[in-house]
């Protein structure tokens, strides 16, 4: 069986336990004499509480308390910065003072014996504010841009400035120039199950039932705030209903669970509404991106300047590798980049899917489209004459980069060389359409993770590491990882994530989870086959008197990351339809080229690939959170009003694999692809647009205002 497990398209393993109901999600984790916990959001962006009227909500039936700053236990808040938290600030002491951040704030917490007792409890609390001035946009009076802390040095992957070269030689005059400012909205995740805690204690040792994408991180920042010893804390969370990036840190709604659950003394359960979740959850940062672009006639480039502005709290600094593309995507001999935040009066973003880069892209394959039309070159040509040998900024060799066989397959399955150049010369009937194109590219990244597995007496055999499982198939990979490895089939099989007392591994995001746990896995499925000498499984354990097999084992990054630039390559092409009467777009076909080394599941790989690319649409076209700018509230927190792509709005998509073998990034030689399915999809649209109507939009997301008089 070893060797024929792994490349092939398994069905889902927790498909049947999905689609039956048996699956169970964190706010379906009910407990006895469980109670019900609503938050109190403030409803002033920026100030102070001067009074908590909770008398009336306390008298209402079933109200159990109702916890406000005021008789809520002070808790230590001890030191702690997982992997995924802003390198620069203080998280959000929740509860703890009479001081209001950001609109939406949790100020009170009612709880009741019943969701509705609670919802009307909460409905009850009245709450006076001394309201102060507040800064809520980038460009108002008062904001003012700062040099990231976490950026300023070092060799990281985000660095405030950039230089080589010279860039001042953007201004020279034999070179074709194109200078243009992108601004992308604020984006919410919105994945289809809403943030929940279920917490119960035990004593002093508490467990959490809570959507994470980082259980582990999640069990020691509870356990810092609370202080206690992270061993009493546990942390379960075997499936999640998408999160995208929102699920990764510990947000206060989860302090606030288990501080109800501790003060009333039984389990309580609280479940953000989806407005709730406009507020304190996180969002991708909206950004204003100035790119300049030069080349020579033949479209060889010889400067590139990027500079950025990005949102962030004033409590915390969150920031994003934006520019960091910039730095090796193209051969370029002078190259800057700057990348700051503005602090506002609102609370603080987070990752969302393809984080930095799918800004960052956008701009800059925006910016590559407007050069290629200036000079009368090709899209795909311009790029092709700028593939770099190395990676320019660091010297690196590519430990793989199969750009120009993703630039090819591209365009020969999608028939790019049909595409008539001209803008708004192609039709389909009275529809203006409009082909685009962009590249797209991701780090290939793994942190330490560590991954058990125990063969029992029948020969099948039981894995188990804390990683999640948020949609793109974790438990049916690294399934195959282990038949493959143990030489089993995959029914003998039964891999378990999902709780922080399992072996610690990296967060679920990032495109590091197969690359990172799989090693894990493949890795303790090595060590227990070597147990067995060779021996079949059953005969050993007999041997040994029923004793099961049990091994345990580590993958972490080595020298390779210093030895080599490693990164996976895409390339998307799209075609649209414009309604020239409406200035209505919509996407009628996309087809995107990954090379992501190598492939464990091609039909896991195509469904993140494809769902990448529907998030693509909805940044493009559709996702934009609107803040008042008197409060700092978000004014379309629903889904009737926060627009995402839906079925009607999703037609062919299609996506192919470039094949490509990497020894050195990883012992899988895997490269992620959750985030670079999202990363060239925006920008291949947007070019697109322009081709189809000859406007160019630089303000995202693409809306039938910026097209009117096309």
């Amino acid at each position: 069986m070893s060797g024929t497990v792994i490349g092939t398209p398994l069905p889902r393993v927790e498909g049947r336990r999905k689609v039956t109901g048996a699956a169970r999600y964190a706010a379906e984790f009910n407990q006895p004499n469980q109670a019900y916990a609503v938050v109190v959001p403030s409803s002033v962006g920026l100030g102070r509480i001067t009074a908590i009227d909770a008398h009336a909500a306390e008298q209402l039936p079933g109200v159990v308390a109702i916890l406000t700053h005021h008789n809520a236990p002070r808790l230590p808040y001890g030191e702690h910065r997982g992997f995924v938290d802003p390198a620069a600030g203080e998280r959000l002491h929740v509860l703890q003072d009479d001081q209001v951040r950001f609109f939406g704030q949790p100020v009170a917490v009612a709880i009741a014996t019943t969701l509705d007792a609670a919802e009307h409890a909460a409905a009850a609390v009245g709450v006076h504010y001394a309201a102060e001035t507040l800064v809520t946009r980038m460009d108002a009076p008062g904001a003012r841009a700062i040099v990231p802390d976490a950026a300023r040095k070092g060799s990281g992957r985000i660095l405030a400035d950039s230089s080589r070269g010279d860039p001042a030689m953007a201004q020279a005059a034999d070179a074709m120039r194109v200078e243009a400012t992108y601004v992308i909205a604020r984006e919410h995740h919105n994945p289809m199950e809403p943030h929940a805690t279920v917490a119960a204690w035990d004593g002093d040792h508490l467990t959490l039932w809570s959507k994470s994408q980082f259980v582990i991180n999640e069990a020691t920042e509870i356990a810092a705030i609370f202080g206690l010893p992270v061993s009493q804390v546990l942390v379960i969370c075997p499936y999640i209903g998408g999160a995208f990036g929102t699920s990764l840190r510990t947000w206060p709604h989860v302090t606030v669970a288990a501080l109800a659950a501790r003060h009333v003394g039984r389990p309580v359960k609280l479940v953000l509404s989806r407005r709730q979740m406009f507020h304190t959850t996180g969002y991708r940062p909206r950004t204003v991106q100035r790119v300049t672009l030069a080349a020579q006639p033949d479209g060889r480039l010889s400067a590139l300047l990027h500079d950025v502005t990005a949102e962030t709290s004033r409590y915390e600094q969150h920031i994003e590798a934006v520019t960091t593309p910039s730095t090796y995507l193209y051969s370029c001999p002078n190259v800057r980049t700057s990348y700051r935040l503005v602090p506002l009066d609102s609370s603080t973003p987070t990752y969302m899917r393809g984080p930095g880069e799918a800004s960052g892209i956008l701009a800059l394959e925006c910016a590559m489209d407007e050069l290629a039309v200036a000079l009368g070159l090709d899209p795909v040509e311009l790029r092709c004459r700028n593939e770099p040998a190395v990676n320019e900024q660091s010297g690196l060799p590519f430990s793989s980069r199969s750009m120009r066989e993703c630039y090819a397959l591209g365009a020969e399955r999608f028939g790019w060389a049909h595409r008539d150049p001209r803008p708004g010369s192609m039709r389909d009937g009275r529809m203006l359409v409009g082909w685009g194109m962009s590249a797209a590219t991701y780090p290939a990244s793994r942190g330490l993770a560590n991954a058990r597995v125990r063969i029992m007496a029948d020969g099948t055999a039981d894995v188990e590491a804390a990683a999640s499982d948020m949609g793109p198939g974790t438990y049916t990979s690294m399934t195959q990882v282990a038949a493959d490895t143990l030489g089993l089939a995959p029914a003998d099989v039964r891999f378990s994530l999902g709780r922080s007392d399992f072996p610690a591994t990296p967060p679920h995001g990032g495109s590091m989870t197969m690359a990172s746990v799989g090693s894990a896995v493949q890795a303790a499925c090595l060590a227990a086959h070597a147990q067995a000498g060779g021996t079949n499984y059953r005969d050993i354990i007999a041997r040994r008197g029923g004793i099961p097999i049990v091994a345990e084992a580590s993958s972490a990054r080595g020298d390779e990351q210093r030895q080599y630039s490693m990164h996976a390559f895409g390339a998307v092409f799209v075609e649209v339809l414009a309604d020239p009467d409406l200035c209505t777009v919509r996407v009628r076909r996309a087809f995107g080229a990954y090379a992501a080394g190598r492939i464990i599941n091609p039909q896991l790989a195509r469904s993140q690939c494809t769902g990448g690319m529907v998030g693509g649409i909805g940044m493009a076209l559709m996702e934009q959170t609107v803040v008042d700018a008197r409060d700092g509230r978000p004014v379309n927190a629903s889904l009737a009003d926060y627009l995402v792509p839906v079925n009607l709005d999703v037609a062919s998509l299609d996506v192919a694999f470039v094949e490509e073998s990497d020894p050195h990034v990883n012992p899988l030689g895997v490269k992620g692809l959750g985030e670079i399915a999202i990363v060239g999809m925006a920008p291949a649209i947007a070019n697109a647009v322009f081709h189809a109507t000859g406007r160019r939009v630089r303000e995202f997301p693409i809306r039938i205002e910026a097209l009117l008089g096309t």
